[in-house]
C-alpha cells in the first residue's frame, strides 16, 4: 500500500506540472494575441481553457480520493492539501489567460490598449509569461529560491498595474470610456495572474517547511 501511495503522490506532482505547463503556454499565446490583435491565437487560448479546467477538476478528485483512502499524515498530508490549493490557483491562472484573450477577440481588429500604454502592457505580459514558466519549474523542483523569484516578479507587475491606474486617473487621459474599461480590466487580469503565482509559491513554501506565511490570497 505504501508503494501505491507514493506512486499516487508522484502522479499528483506530475499532473500539477502538466497543468501548469498548459497555463504557461496559454498565457504566452494570450499575451501575443492581446498585444498584436491576433484573433487566431485568441481563439486557441479561449478554446483550450476547457482542457485546463478538466485537468484541474480531475486532479482535485484524485487528491480527495487519496485523502479518503490513504488518510495521510505529516508531510504527506501537507502534499495532498497543498495540491488542492495549487490546483485551484493554476486553474484560475488559466481562466485569466482566457480573459486576456477574450479582450483581444472583442476588440479585433483594433488593439485593446491605446498607444500610450502599449509598452506598459507589453512589459506586464512578458512578466506574466515569465512567472508562469517559473511556477512550472517550482512545481517540478520545489526549489524555494524560485518561490522568492516569483515574489519579486509579482512586485514588478504590481508596479506596472499601479502605473496603468495612475495613467487612467490622470488629467492627461482623454481616451474613450470603452478604452478606460478595457485597460482597467486588462491590467487587473495581468495583476491577478501574477498574484495567483505568488499563492502557489506560498503553498510550495508551506509544503517544504510546514510553516504557512501570512498574507492574503489572490482574489478571483
Amino acid at each position: 500500500m505504501r508503494i501505491v501511495f507514493q506512486q499516487e503522490l508522484r502522479e499528483v506532482q506530475d499532473r500539477l506540472v502538466e497543468i501548469s505547463t498548459l497555463v504557461a503556454e496559454a498565457v504566452d499565446r494570450a499575451v501575443i494575441a492581446f498585444n498584436e490583435s491576433d484573433i487566431h491565437l485568441a481563439e486557441e487560448v479561449i478554446g483550450g481553457d476547457d482542457r485546463i479546467d478538466e485537468l484541474a477538476s480531475d486532479l482535485t478528485e484524485l487528491a480527495i480520493t487519496i485523502l479518503a483512502k490513504q488518510q495521510p499524515v505529516a508531510r504527506d498530508l501537507r502534499t495532498v492539501v497543498s495540491t488542492l490549493r495549487i490546483s485551484s490557483s493554476v486553474e484560475r491562472m488559466g481562466d485569466l489567460a482566457a480573459h486576456i484573450a477574450q479582450l483581444a477577440r472583442y476588440r479585433f481588429p483594433d488593439r485593446v490598449v491605446p498607444g500610450d500604454l502599449r509598452e506598459t502592457f507589453a512589459r506586464m505580459g512578458a512578466l506574466d509569461v515569465a512567472v508562469a514558466r517559473r511556477v512550472t519549474e517550482l512545481l517540478r523542483t520545489q526549489d524555494l529560491a524560485i518561490a522568492e523569484d516569483i515574489r519579486a516578479t509579482d512586485d514588478q507587475v504590481d508596479a506596472l498595474h499601479k502605473h496603468v491606474f495612475d495613467t487612467v486617473l490622470s488629467d492627461d487621459w482623454h481616451n474613450e470610456a470603452l478604452d478606460t474599461v478595457d485597460v482597467t480590466l486588462a491590467s487587473r487580469y495581468h495583476e491577478r495572474f501574477a498574484d495567483h503565482a505568488v499563492n502557489i509559491a506560498k503553498t510550495v513554501t508551506y509544503l517544504a517547511t510546514g510553516d504557512w506565511e501570512t498574507g492574503e490570497d489572490a482574489e478571483d
